[in-house]
């Protein structure tokens, strides 16, 4: 039988964590916050149009206090060269007492909220943000995250299965690490030199104006993958096709662009049978929310005639990854 497309949705959910060494809580808070009330209108969404989503969660985010964040955390902890990556390094004196006095750092209840749709899929962006790449970081340290990461989940009765790697720096050196761990499909890069994982530091300038080019016309082609190209090895490599960048006041008249070229992608996956990966963050959607909402709207729309006339399917990462286990089971 004919494989239908799928239509995986993830979405990278950190919080402050995310950002923590270049943007400071005064100048992004008003996205953070925003992220208590865009998640729970994602998750009606999502309920409404049937989409199977995966969030990839920080570990940080599963603890409701700073003491039983404490108590979660590694023995060994990232030993970047640049300190201020680290969120151990100061950075943990911003954090508050509880959920109730930290809406930035802490995110138990919206957990919660997404784990009470059965449909939804909680998945890991590490316990604390681990950045695979950067110089200092070491396997057995990514490891020991990556456990607390599983650790902190189960309080939730969260079983992870899949991972994202922060700022989507993949390791090729880590994919045995996850495996052994019980993690089934990571979502992986786009194949293209502009999205190609790399070090903070060396994120040029040509790289960013092409991937922001690429949002709004076709450089890099529909980023969509078959089947056989995804089963060939485990853990699954569920690659990114697009970023969904949220609504920008500067960039308003490219809209319809930026709408066309993921529209397109879709509808391409959908006739040729391909699995099409659209992710974003809760806080791009956590300021300009009617405008966000709107736009991700008219993709949804446009997904449901795509399940009515092709068969196009929503799943989550673990909803596929069971899919290509059981088709390598069967041959």
């Amino acid at each position: 039988m004919k494989n239908t497309g799928k239509f995986i949705v993830s979405l990278d959910f950190e919080l402050f964590w995310g950002m923590r060494d270049k943007i400071s809580i005064e100048k992004y808070g008003d996205n953070i916050l925003g992220v208590w009330e865009a998640l729970p209108k994602m998750l009606e969404t999502f309920e409404k149009k049937g989409i199977k989503a995966t969030f990839a969660t920080v570990g940080f985010l599963f603890a409701s206090s700073k003491a039983e964040l404490v108590n979660f955390c590694p023995t060994n902890k990232p030993k970047y060269t640049d300190e201020n990556l680290s969120p151990y390094n100061g950075h943990f004196d911003l954090v508050g007492d509880s959920e109730e006095t930290d809406k930035y750092h802490f995110a138990s209840k919206l957990i919660n909220l997404i784990n009470s749709y059965p449909h939804q899929e909680i998945a890991t962006h590490t316990f604390s943000h681990y950045y695979c790449l950067e110089n200092g970081q070491e396997k057995q340290n990514f490891e020991e995250d990556t456990i607390a990461a599983i650790e902190i989940a189960k309080k939730s009765n969260v079983d992870i299965k899949s991972l994202v790697f922060p700022r989507n720096q993949f390791n090729n050196e880590y994919l045995k690490v996850i495996k052994d761990l019980g993690i089934n499909s990571y979502r992986g890069n786009e194949k293209i030199w502009f999205h190609s994982a790399s070090k903070s530091k060396e994120e040029k300038l040509g790289k960013r104006a092409f991937r922001l080019l690429d949002s709004y016309f076709n450089i890099s082609g529909h980023n969509c993958y078959t089947f056989e190209e995804i089963k060939q090895k485990e853990p699954f490599d569920i690659p990114s096709s697009r970023f969904l960048r949220p609504y920008s006041s500067k960039l308003k008249m490219f809209e319809k662009l930026k709408l066309r070229r993921i529209l397109n992608s879709m509808t391409y996956a959908a006739q040729k049978g391909k699995i099409y990966h659209l992710w974003w963050h809760p806080h791009n959607f956590g300021i300009n929310q009617q405008e966000n909402f709107n736009f991700l709207d008219e993709i949804l729309s446009h997904y449901l005639k795509l399940n009515d006339n092709y068969g196009f399917e929503s799943l989550t990462m673990n909803d596929l990854s069971t899919i290509l286990q059981q088709s390598k089971i069967n041959g």
